[in-house]
């Protein structure tokens, strides 16, 4: 099949939308992942076992089974108990959720890396709980986690064309109906591939950039 440049000008908008909608879910379903797994990483530290359990049970079964299950389990199934999620909604928890168990450990792992040094002087100095994370342990802890946060936000980004198969018209699922109406496949998977690529470059750069900043404080 030759390649058709007035074909691939008429469809770019199509395409242009679906990457714009890729890039609000990637956002999107980060800023979940972030905050779900930070209180992840803070339950499962708790000295309450009725509390830590159950949340590493969780996450461990989440990690555990496929991000595509979960995205047919939120769409589909959860409707039959009365919860229906428009695609976008669903998408956008489904992706977060998954990725928020990775991201925990993470924050687990940043952390630990506090010394502990830091948790008695809170302790000394009459700090609450609440105090010594957010003025304390938290402020030390995420500058040397942001590569490893930015590396799973490239992967999150990559894994958007997942999304279509719960109907959300993101880039992916713009492509297969462009293709699937015009039976023209080269142009449209062609310039997908491109979109993504040029974002993930991108990303990668800004990743380099992140981790000659932040990264040496790991250390």
């Amino acid at each position: 099949m030759d390649w058709d440049w007035n074909f691939v000008a008429e469809i770019t908008p199509a395409l242009l939308q679906g990457l714009k909608l890729t890039l609000l879910i990637t956002v999107l379903s980060a800023l979940v992942a972030a905050v779900l797994g930070l209180v992840f990483a803070i339950a499962r530290r708790s000295e309450n076992r009725l509390i830590a359990r159950p949340v590493s049970f969780f996450v461990e079964f989440i990690r555990g089974t496929p991000l595509l299950v979960q995205l047919y389990f939120i769409f589909y199934v959860l409707p039959g108990a009365g919860i229906l999620l428009p695609p976008l909604v669903a998408g956008v928890i489904g992706m977060g959720l998954h990725y928020a168990t990775y991201t925990a450990e993470v924050y687990r792992a940043g952390i630990e890396n506090v010394a502990r040094g830091q948790w008695e002087a809170a302790r000394a100095t009459n700090l609450t709980t609440r105090q010594t994370w957010v003025h304390v342990i938290i402020p030390q802890a995420v500058p040397p986690m942001i590569p490893a946060l930015a590396n799973y936000l490239i992967a999150l980004f990559k894994e958007t064309p997942l999304l279509s198969a719960i109907t959300v018209l993101e880039m992916m699922n713009q492509a297969k109906l462009v293709a699937n109406s015009s039976y023209r496949y080269i142009e449209p998977m062609t310039l997908v591939g491109v979109f993504f690529l040029a974002i993930s470059l991108i990303s990668v750069v800004i990743l380099r950039w992140l981790e000659q900043r932040f990264g040496r404080l790991a250390k």
